[in-house]
């Protein structure tokens, strides 16, 4: 595990990440086996179906399989990892008996079934089902045995199947994409949803039907609470158990002796997009001066207060995956130079021109979020020197989501899985414009051939270098400007033992932090 846990006064120097506190519980009518913990965002649907929970931890689900806390693979609602044929292309699951739903349902292989095959309809608006597309068929043998066939050798295949399993008995009588079951859901995991309360909570149970056995925690409630000071004011206030802060706010809870400080490893990056088709991102010399012009290390230190890393790709240059040698320098005149060369001219005011074309274009981030502001300003920032105009624009997904195809994104990502999960959705290009996958465009065969290989080999060795070849050419060819990656902290109260995080993803919930086992949580012994 790549998480440290330091006791006491530790330093809250997490710039871009959640912070979470776990407090203890003085709420009004709260219990000793009560957490509440304030988020800044809620999720759209809590539906499998619709892609809620995809990556695992989502609480009221279980997948076939888990991770421990070291992110290796685990037995959940299947008995045993799958058995594989020899040519990679059958996964055979036998599962785990007498699980039942936490409506007293049976859990059975239909369910399974219905699962995968539901989101791989073509009518089910789900933006991950791409991330299925190995799948030919999955089918039921009796009650308790599952077998997928795929169109081809996926490698990271079981690492798939820790999607949440939904009930067909309920949600196979409803309409997919806008049935009770996307705000009601039931499942197998260890918690039970009792009320959403849209923009204010998200109030949990413990599930006494659980397979594993009930948590010690019986409730657990999510505070939506979108503003930071807010947050942190409601939290000094004893009203909340915990919350998730910026930096600046929770060093503020950094000498409570009566908390733990939780530092986790992430693959978490945020990046700028440059879509290839762009008048001005669409030359190649733009995109590779401006990978060169940006100050990472700058950001790392100003930003994030040093709680992350320069981001080169998606893979984090302390992972085993990640290619040496592909790090960039900052170097502003070189940057200058490979302008100066392409024709890019700089203008009287400084900012560079090609055949009447103006080095300018907007950058689009998500209104109220400090972090992603904060880059978009300094990527911004730093692009001017080399005499590139950018400008940062707020706005809602909703007004960004329509611009996206042709203008640049503070975008965000990352998933420590598998490194197919991190670059085959961000680089092929018959992904190009596709939602959030690939919103550069970007398309460059050498990669295309290299991620095939990569997600089809078994071979480690093999592996290793089709990702060495995807990350030098992203190198010498840049779609994206990766900035940083981005370390999470945790604050959380010293009543509770068994707590640690994992190595986390880009999207981090309910399942992520100290949280991510909060099934297994159980109080820690009274002094005497």
């Amino acid at each position: 595990m790549t998480a440290r846990t330091v006791r006491g006064a530790a330093r809250a120097t997490v710039a871009a990440a959640l912070i979470t506190g776990v407090a203890a519980c003085s709420a009004p009518g709260a219990g000793a086996d009560s957490v509440v913990v304030g988020i800044a965002t809620e999720p759209e649907s809590l539906s499998p179906l619709l892609g809620y929970g995809k990556d695992g931890n989502s609480k009221v689900f279980d997948g076939l399989l888990t991770h421990d806390a070291d992110m290796k693979l685990k037995p959940a609602l299947a008995e045993r990892l799958p058995e594989v044929s020899a040519d990679g292309r059958t996964y055979t699951f036998t599962l785990r008996r007498g699980v039942t739903f936490s409506d007293g349902a049976p859990f059975s292989a239909k369910d399974v079934v219905f699962t995968y095959r539901t989101i791989l309809a073509a009518g089910t608006n789900n933006a991950s089902k791409t991330e299925l597309d190995a799948i030919e068929g999955v089918e039921a043998k009796g009650d308790d045995t599952v077998v997928f066939t795929l169109k081809y050798p996926y490698a990271p295949f079981a690492e798939r199947t820790v999607l949440p399993i939904a009930p067909e008995h309920i949600a196979g009588a409803q309409d997919v994409n806008s049935g009770d079951f996307t705000t009601r859901p039931v499942g197998t995991g260890p918690y039970v949803l009792t009320g959403w309360s849209k923009g204010e909570k998200l109030s949990f149970k413990a599930n006494p039907r659980y397979w594993g056995g009930e948590p010690a925690v019986k409730k657990f409630t999510m505070a939506v609470i979108k503003d930071d000071d807010v947050r942190a004011t409601r939290l000094r206030s004893g009203e909340l158990d915990g919350a998730i802060l910026p930096p600046n706010l929770a060093e503020g809870f950094a000498k409570d002796d009566s908390r733990r400080t939780y530092a986790a490893k992430t693959f978490d990056y945020r990046n700028v997009t440059l879509p290839t088709h762009h008048k001005v991102t669409g030359d190649l010399a733009v995109r590779q001066a401006l990978d060169i012009a940006v100050d990472r290390t700058a950001m790392v230190d100003k930003l994030l207060d040093g709680a992350g890393k320069p981001a080169f790709g998606p893979v984090p240059t302390d992972s085993p995956w990640f290619t040496a040698g592909t790090e960039r320098r900052h170097d502003l005149d070189r940057a200058r130079r490979i302008l100066d060369d392409a024709g890019w001219k700089p203008g009287e005011d400084g900012i560079r021109v090609k055949d009447g074309v103006r080095a300018s274009f907007p950058l689009w981030y998500t209104s109220g979020d400090k972090i992603r502001q904060d880059h978009a300003l300094a990527f911004a920032s730093d692009a001017k020197k080399a005499g590139i105009e950018v400008t940062a624009e707020a706005g809602t997904w909703e007004v960004i989501e329509p611009r996206m195809k042709t203008e640049a994104v503070l975008a965000g990502g990352g998933s420590p899985a598998d490194p197919d999960f991190d670059q085959y959705l961000l680089l092929t290009s018959s992904l190009g414009g596709d939602g959030f996958n690939n919103m550069a465009w970007y398309d460059d065969p050498a990669v295309d051939a290299a991620l095939a290989e990569g997600r089809r080999s078994a071979d480690p060795a093999a592996r290793k270098a089709a990702y060495d070849t995807v990350q030098r050419r992203l190198a010498d060819n840049p779609g994206y400007v990766f900035l940083t990656h981005i370390d999470h902290l945790y604050v959380v109260n010293d009543r509770w033992e068994g707590l640690g995080t994992q190595v986390e993803p880009h999207d981090h919930g309910l399942g992520a932090g100290p949280g991510w086992n909060v099934e297994s949580w159980k109080p820690e012994p009274k002094q005497k």
